[in-house]
């Protein structure tokens, strides 16, 4: 497990890669998927997030979703004062303020 910094850019280059990876799907406990973060340019970065989370906790419950945020650096204090500029940093908001856990599905490229 990292130990985050207060910068995204220096937590995102200890991440593994995420070469191979079509998506990641964010599924609730019906079996919905609440979010699909595709691997393309401008969600590379969350993308590599979720892949670590999945690979390192498993699920995305209240712990998981606490050491995103720290992950997430100066994008977690954006996300909180601008609701909906960062969706994939709200979900783990949502998560670590008591929302029901997710499962995260790494979805590999074809």
């Amino acid at each position: 497990m990292i130990q985050p910094s207060n910068v995204f850019k220096e937590n995102l280059a200890q991440m593994p890669v995420i070469d191979g990876i079509e998506r990641i799907d964010l599924i609730d406990t019906h079996g919905a998927i609440v979010a699909s973060i595709e691997n393309k340019p401008g969600k590379q970065g969350s993308l590599a997030v979720y892949n670590y989370l999945q690979h390192t906790f498993g699920t995305l419950d209240a712990h998981a979703a606490e050491h995103g945020l720290a992950v997430f650096g100066e994008h977690t204090a954006d996300a909180r004062t601008r609701p909906g500029a960062h969706p994939n940093v709200d979900h783990l908001l949502a998560i670590a303020a008591g929302a029901p856990a997710l499962r995260i599905d790494v979805i590999p490229a074809a």
